[in-house]
């Protein structure tokens, strides 16, 4: 830690650093021109970076340049348990290997604290009508996950640095909110902004508290986890000033999703978003966090709210200590980051946004930036008179309808974070209840909150029974539906599906929709608020005008939503009522009370067990056996393309996390090691086993490999195409016959390749596969650094030049060609079958010294790993 610029903190005994006085050194008046981020980032660099290189990372924040890197090191790392888990197995792996070179494999230990949540592990196999549903969901995560499980108790006695809160008590990110984040960290005698970078997209649902908070791959987590900064450029920040206040009725979510699909549109991918303004001013953290939380989906990479009164309510009713809520506010005033000190602000761009206007709104299907106002159901073709009425006779029948709702799931941190939201939900319910209104039979319905405090403030205010009697009652504390692990269906509903080939779809309340995430017979996916995923649940369908459809007739009176939609005066007084500090207090005193064994330590070296199909010693390092293209030489010479894809492929597509289905090839993988199918678990709970993670690559049955052309026509599913032999076969098949030809692969794709969730096996599954290179129009930030972190090197074509201009089929061989700087312009060389080459420039997308450096070693381990035995780190 430096000295220079260290300060008493006035009123504490504690010091801080004077970022104000470093930058204003440099060039007069310069600090109040600074947007937050990089007020954030200044005190970052003034306090922890080389003095040597202080004033030059300064002047990149004041004159907004972006020639050269910046450190930045966050406080800590935050894992949910799948992205963790599969970070803390490359350690262990990368402890082997350092035992193997003679290494002390006992000194390889995350440096800064890392926080490991259990909580994307449990499938809703039990929906909320199944009054001991949680219990019996619970028994059959720690079943299924023992494998699992047992390796994480290893890593919180076996690693210096590592916490773990276990199964059942949250989601990472609203316990992260309510509870984790301090909002200015102490640490030897010193006071600071609190910063994490996650292993989820949506950790920067804490931004809502000021807290620049990144989601990040669980390869870039190893690198902060092992001490290494995060290097970068500054960032595009842009301001956004939220003007007016919303319309009665109206929810956090349709804010958020009109917000996401007007970012989207107005592009700031990549982007620091900064939200400001009388109406930034009017939104509690329940609400801001459900904006910040949507952040992946408009494609930035954080979006802050400034510390406030806001701020200070919300850290009070959450129960931060006294002595804690005074030493944020002090700390943001007297450093400069309180909302007031930030009018002066100025952006190189401004947007603004007017929350008057926002409608209720959905998003769906497939995509969350794509804005869906109910108003408009009829118009999209969604809602459907004819279609409707033609269900309804199949009801009459004993059937599903068409567009029937199979899953209606109030489900992730998105909106369960915001007592608001929820308990507009139940008192929606109540509304239902009271007028006769049920549930359809065959929508599965789950409540799955974020937090314990949820359930204690819904029955603090009487209204937990009335969601339980719709079909709402609590099924788990995780994030399930969202992230595919809405569980299985009743067989007789999944059959009719099958048979009928029905148009199926899920409401959720979460933040991704893709297709194929949710359910692997929910055709379809849409997001809403949770009043409206009770809404649908008591419809039944999407095929019905949510607004102007008649719910139900009671006593001769037609029911409308607006007939059961509650007062925003009731809703506002029942939180001001029933959520209190002490609910959270009951939950989180006992929950960190004691997170480690005292004194128990475990080997240094994990015991693998052979069998496993969860957790595995990890290939990095190997010469034989599969996944050992990993260690071979990159020659970047004789490319064969595994794919050739369309624009915004998904890391879903690249690397499913949902129920395994017998029939695929990482089925009958577990199928062959003994498993029952019941207990398949899912893609993303065997990400710690290569074996079977290998074969959830491109798994998605919604692919659409533009190679893989059958009777002329692409065919969409798991599929590839074998060159030069021209043979179309699964995905699977295809690698494991490239595998043993040790043959290099290449993949080509559209825009936005790469968004979506922070998975690190999207990146880690096609380098096993012997990828060398992705050749992209663009590329989602967290997935290019995943790529780079696997030793993959991500390629940008040139405005205006594609798969489709180049007219590629497939049936090419590649090299590249030019040397590897930052943002250099390397060369495409394009063999085609008829003996034609083409020469193609490119961009090269390792966009700093650190990133060429890490791609060279091989990846982010192998790095490390030379460096640790150098002696260097």
């Amino acid at each position: 830690m430096n000295t220079a610029h260290r300060k008493p903190l006035p009123g504490t005994s504690l010091d801080y650093f004077d970022a104000r006085a470093a930058v204003d050194a440099i060039q007069p008046g310069a600090w109040d021109r600074l947007p937050y981020t990089a007020r954030i980032h200044a005190e970052n660099i003034v306090r922890k970076a080389d003095p040597a290189i202080i004033d030059a990372c300064l002047s990149q924040l004041i004159e907004r340049k972006r020639e050269i890197d910046f450190p930045w090191f966050p406080v800590r790392v935050v894992c949910h348990d799948i992205l963790g888990q599969t970070a803390l197995v490359d350690l262990a792996g990368l402890r082997d290997a350092i035992a193997k070179e003679g290494g002390d494999p006992a000194a390889v230990n995350p440096v800064v604290p890392v926080q490991l949540i259990v909580d994307h592990s449990l499938a809703v196999e039990c929906g909320g009508f199944d009054p001991d549903a949680f219990r019996k969901n619970r028994e059959i995560e720690d079943r299924r996950n023992e494998d699992r499980f047992h390796f994480i108790e290893w890593t919180k006695k076996a690693f210096a640095n590592v916490d773990v809160i276990p199964a059942g008590n949250g989601i990472m990110h609203q316990i992260n909110l309510e509870k984790m984040s301090p909002v200015v960290y102490v640490q030897d005698g010193v006071a600071f902004p609190d910063t994490c970078v996650g292993t989820d997209s949506h950790t920067p649902h804490v931004d809502a508290l000021g807290v620049i908070a990144v989601g990040v791959g669980g390869l870039e987590a190893e690198n902060v986890m092992l001490g290494r900064a995060s290097w970068m450029r500054l960032p595009d920040i842009v301001g956004v000033e939220l003007t007016g206040r919303r319309q009665p009725g109206i929810t956090a979510t349709d804010i958020a999703l009109a917000l996401t699909e007007f970012l989207r549109k107005e592009k700031v991918v990549g982007a620091y978003v900064e939200f400001f303004g009388e109406g930034a001013d009017s939104l509690s953290i329940g609400d801001r966090s459900t904006i910040s939380n949507m952040c992946p989906e408009y494609g930035a990479t954080a979006a802050l709210f400034f510390i406030d009164q806001q701020t200070i309510a919300y850290l009070k009713l959450t129960d931060r200590s006294p002595e804690q809520v005074r030493l944020v506010e002090t700390y943001a005033r007297q450093a400069g980051i309180w909302s007031s000190a930030l009018q002066t602000a100025e952006y190189e761009r401004v947007l603004t946004f007017d929350l008057s206007t926002v409608v209720r709104n959905m998003a769906g299907p497939s995509n969350p930036h794509r804005r869906l106002p109910v108003s408009a159901l009829q118009e999209r073709g969604i809602a459907d008179a004819a279609k409707l009425a033609a269900g309804k006779e199949e009801e009459a029948r004993g059937l599903m309808p068409d567009g029937a709702v199979i899953i209606a799931a109030i489900t992730s941190c998105t909106n369960t974070s915001n007592p608001r939201n929820v308990i507009a939900a139940a008192l929606l319910a109540r509304n239902a209840n009271k007028l006769g209104l049920t549930r359809k039979p065959w929508v599965k319905s789950s409540l799955a909150p974020g937090s314990k405090a949820v359930e204690l403030y819904l029955k603090e205010a009487g209204l937990l029974g009335d969601l339980e009697k719709l079909g709402f009652g609590i099924v788990a504390f995780a994030c399930t539906t969202c992230n595919g692990m809405s569980g299985a269906l009743d067989p007789k509903i999944q059959q009719e599906i099958i048979d009928r080939d029905l148009y199926a779809t899920a409401v959720l309340s979460g933040n991704r929709n893709f297709d194929g995430r949710i359910h692997p017979y929910a055709k379809q996916a849409f997001l809403a608020s949770p009043p409206l995923v009770v809404a649908y649940a008591i419809a039944g369908t999407v095929r019905f005008d949510i607004e102007q459809d008649v719910l139900a007739v009671v006593d001769g009176n037609p029911i409308r939503l607006k007939d059961i939609w509650p007062s925003d005066e009731e809703i506002d007084e029942i939180v001001a009522k029933a959520v209190k500090p002490e609910q959270f207090r009951a939950v989180y005193e006992p929950m960190f009370a004691i997170r480690r064994d005292d004194g128990e330590k475990a080997a240094p070296q994990y015991d693998w067990r052979p069998m496993s199909t969860y957790i595995r010693r990890p290939p990095y390092w190997d010469t034989e056996g599969v996944g050992a293209l990993a260690a071979n030489p990159r020659t970047l010479k004789g490319m064969r393309p595994l794919a050739i894809l369309p624009d915004n492929i998904t890391t879903d597509h690249l690397s499913p996390s949902n129920a395994i289905l017998a029939s695929s090839a990482a089925g009958e993988y577990l199928a062959k090691m003994g498993l029952p199918e019941e207990d398949f678990n899912s893609y993303a709970t065997h990400r710690g086993d290569h074996l079977t993670a290998m074969r959830a690559t491109f798994a998605n049955p919604q692919l659409v490999n533009e190679m893989a052309v059958v009777d002329g026509q692409v065919k969409r599913g798991s599929l590839a195409r074998v060159e030069p032999e021209g043979q179309v076969m699964r995905m699977w098949e295809a690698i494991e016959t490239y595998l043993n030809r040790r043959q290099p692969l290449i993949i080509i794709a559209g825009a936005d390749y790469g968004q979506g969730s922070s998975r690190d096996w999207a990146a880690k599954g096609v380098r096993l596969a012997g990828v060398e290179t992705v050749v992209a129009e663009g590329f989602e930030r967290i997935h290019r650094t995943n790529l780079i972190g696997m030793g993959v090197l991500p390629l940008e074509f040139k405005p205006g030049t594609n798969r489709l201009t180049l007219q590629l089929d497939g049936t090419e061989a590649y090299d590249v060609e030019g040397e590897l700087q930052p943002r250099a312009e390397l060369t495409l060389v394009i063999h085609r079958r008829n003996g034609e080459t083409l020469r193609v420039p490119v961009t090269c997308r390792l966009d700093s010294d650190e990133e060429v450096s890490v791609y060279e070693a091989g990846g982010v381990l192998q790095r490390f790993a030379k460096d640790f035995l150098a002696g260097t780190v």
